[in-house]
């Protein structure tokens, strides 16, 4: 029997068959890790495109809320006519600023005049006009931009200065129209503002506000010593508005020099 002198040094086919089994199945399992690694790196990086895309958008920031516990720091003597009832409200923002308002209004119906006291905390944006939020809470009627707008209506005289008189645009019947008033403070950071729609003529609107500013007066000041000399100072300077008085007019305070001053 002769024996093949190269048997020993052959492979089995067997063997040889089992090999490469072995190596399709390792480089199918590092294809497949490989395809899973790649998944995961994508998906991470969409992950953290998303919280990027969502950090990038501003928050819903907490606003003014009714602040019930808050006590009382001004008070407004009856304005005529007497059968207005007054209501005062006092809201505070999460980052310090306080609002303390004042309504007139009818039983059951609208208020004909507000007064707002703003002390402004962090919340404070020095770039938004401020005419913007009077203007929304006269409820004007938005331009053709989209924002509502109030246009100047001359000044008047008060215990705490010149305050500039604001109102609705393009009204034909400018006596008809609701006035509305900002006077801003720098120390202390102090914004006064309100409208009123009392009375039948524009100089008797002029002479509501000018009482509503007069007869504004402060119950503490807490830990604000400049609040307490700002009021202090304009009590020196009190006006004396009575019931019949109207604010004096002239060229400069006018209301019809709003044509001279443009919008605002």
């Amino acid at each position: 029997m002769q024996v093949d002198p190269d048997y020993h040094s052959r492979t089995h086919p067997a063997l040889t068959s089992f090999a490469d089994e072995v190596c399709a199945t390792l480089a199918r399992l590092i294809a497949y890790v490989g395809a899973l690694a790649l998944f995961a790196i994508v998906s991470l990086h969409f992950w953290d495109q998303l919280q990027f895309d969502a950090a990038s958008e501003p928050a819903d920031q907490p606003g003014f809320t009714l602040a019930l516990r808050s006590r009382p720091v001004f008070a407004v003597s009856s304005l005529d006519p007497p059968e207005k009832s007054e209501s005062y409200e006092i809201f505070r923002h999460p980052d310090g600023g306080r609002k303390d308002v004042f309504h007139w209004s009818s039983p059951g119906e609208k208020p004909v005049a507000e007064l707002e006291i703003y002390r402004p905390g962090g919340e404070f944006d020095p770039i938004e006009p401020r005419a913007a939020d009077l203007a929304a809470r006269m409820a004007v009627e938005a331009s053709q931009e989209g924002q509502p707008e109030l246009e100047a209506a001359g000044v008047i005289e008060s215990k705490f200065g010149t305050v500039a008189l604001l109102r609705h645009p393009g009204r034909l019947d400018t006596a008809k129209s609701c006035l509305g008033f900002i006077k801003h403070f720098g120390d202390p950071a102090l914004q006064i503002s309100g409208w009123s729609c009392q009375g039948i003529t524009l100089v008797a609107r002029r002479s509501v506000i000018g009482r509503m500013l007069d007869r504004l007066t402060l119950l503490a000041s807490g830990n604000e010593p400049r609040l307490a000399e700002l009021f202090a100072r304009a009590e020196l300077k009190r006006s004396g508005y009575g019931p019949a008085k109207t604010v004096p007019v002239d060229w400069f305070t006018g209301a019809e020099n709003p044509r001279l001053r443009g919008p605002l």
